[in-house]
């Protein structure tokens, strides 16, 4: 099929990328132009395991473009993919400018019969939106008349940032929301490719496919906050969170998925739609109290972590130095919007604290953008570095290469052997015979 994909972030690249590596002709847009040269070049502006290698191999077979002409896409299309941002706005719902804009510039060009897809996350009823928009568009174009059939439909994304790629090429469920069946069809058939195995196809209106996405990443970050609202539980009454999670998680019905305690969840979904479901909610409404706890639990959780270094040390903390290992808000990506780390980092060092940080792959976004005004903060190439003069150790990310450190290495180059662990990656027995002062999430020191 001709695909088009209207927007060349996160979403637009690994959708894009995907369907080509299926046969598709996909056009990826985007008005950036120095991204859109970079990614002409195989210059992929997000780490992202296995993208780059997708986009290269499809640039070559030609199965992929990218271009600024949203003219050119737009009428060399039969789908058209809606892949915009869909940031918060000052009041907690999700800003469709992106979306809307895009919608415009369909309707400005649409010269055929197509299906237009919204692939951004969005509230309930923005099809109807973009619906209207593009209606307006071409009404404009000719005289007040409508003149190609088109229809809106939902396909919510389900990607998982670091395992991204797999989750589109062997996804748990494909939900598409459609009200007419000949959209339907051609979706099913779109997506016939990644669910040979055993059908994932889950058809449905489309507010309900709309409303679906924001439901499945509330109940994720729902399971997150609820374990770290249990970890303080268990700390207070002297239990262990760690045989808590392992004798809850081994019920099927809850299982062990997101129950990791830990510093609170962030990245660019589950804040944001965490808080746009919420304002959804009021504005017809509903009294949403399960939602709105589940981000103030989120939010203190990372307060409640530091609390057990100014515990340790002082809430004054001029003169101390920490090593940070990890910034990005999980492990696999280099994406640190909402992340923990910039919270912890910047109250330490508004109490006068001094920082060695180092990030498999965030360190330059950090540096660049989300602390470049925190001169406290030094970053290092090397994790054993960072310890190098500093009191503690802190690790907030929980990257692979932290989970089986040279332990000898890190108690000869701290000045003294502590560890806060905000991701309960280590065996605290081992490291109090090891000689380490040893601080977890939900565990009594």
């Amino acid at each position: 099929m001709k695909l088009a994909i209207i927007g060349s972030g996160y979403v637009g690249l690994v959708t894009g990328a995907c369907f080509a590596e299926m046969g598709n002709t996909v056009i990826c847009v985007d008005i950036d132009e120095r991204k859109i040269g970079r990614l002409k070049k195989g210059e992929v502006p997000i780490f992202e395991p296995g993208l780059e290698k997708l986009i290269k191999k499809n640039l070559e077979k030609g199965n992929l473009n990218f271009t600024t002409n949203t003219k050119y896409a737009v009428e060399n299309s039969d789908i058209v993919f809606i892949a915009v941002g869909t940031p918060q706005s000052e009041d907690g719902s999700a800003d469709l400018n992106h979306v809307l804009d895009a919608a415009r510039s369909i309707g400005k060009f649409m010269n055929h019969e197509l299906i237009i897809v919204d692939k951004s996350t969005v509230p309930v009823g923005t099809a109807d939106r973009v619906r209207a928009v593009i209606e307006g568009e071409l009404r404009k174009r000719f005289d007040g008349k409508v003149p190609f059939d088109f229809d809106v439909v939902s396909n919510p994304e389900f990607l998982k940032e670091g395992d991204a790629v797999n989750d589109f090429m062997k996804p748990d469920r494909v939900i598409v929301g459609a009200n007419k069946e000949k959209s339907m069809r051609l979706m099913k058939e779109l997506y016939r490719p990644f669910t040979l195995n055993h059908e994932r196809f889950i058809p449905m209106d489309v507010r309900s496919a709309e409303l679906t996405k924001y439901a499945a990443n509330a109940i994720l970050a729902t399971k997150i906050s609820f374990i770290n609202e249990i970890s303080r539980i268990a700390e207070a009454l002297g239990a262990d969170i760690n045989k808590v999670r392992v004798g809850i998680g081994s019920d099927r019905r809850i299982g062990y998925h997101f129950i990791y305690p830990g510093v609170g969840y962030g990245g660019s979904c589950f804040p944001k739609d965490v808080r746009a479901l919420e304002r959804m909610a009021l504005e017809v409404g509903v009294e949403p109290k399960i939602i709105k706890a589940v981000e103030e639990v989120n939010y203190e959780q990372r307060f409640y972590f530091l609390s057990k270094i100014y515990r340790r040390f002082s809430e004054n903390l001029e003169g101390f130095t920490f090593a940070v290992w990890g910034l990005a808000f999980k492990p696999q990506t280099d994406d640190m919007r909402e992340a923990p780390s910039i919270t912890i980092i910047n109250e330490l060092t508004k109490r006068g604290a001094k920082i060695k940080a180092y990030d498999p792959e965030a360190t330059e976004n950090a540096k660049n953008f989300w602390l470049k005004d925190n001169s406290n903060v030094e970053y290092l190439d090397n994790k054993y570095d960072t310890l190098n003069g500093s009191d503690a150790m802190i690790l907030i990310t929980e990257w692979k290469e932290f989970r089986s450190p040279d332990f000898y290495e890190i108690k000869k180059r701290l000045k003294r052997p502590i560890i806060f662990d905000g991701r309960n990656q280590y065996n605290r027995e081992f490291l109090k015979e090891f000689g380490f002062e040893y601080y977890q999430v939900g565990v009594g020191s």
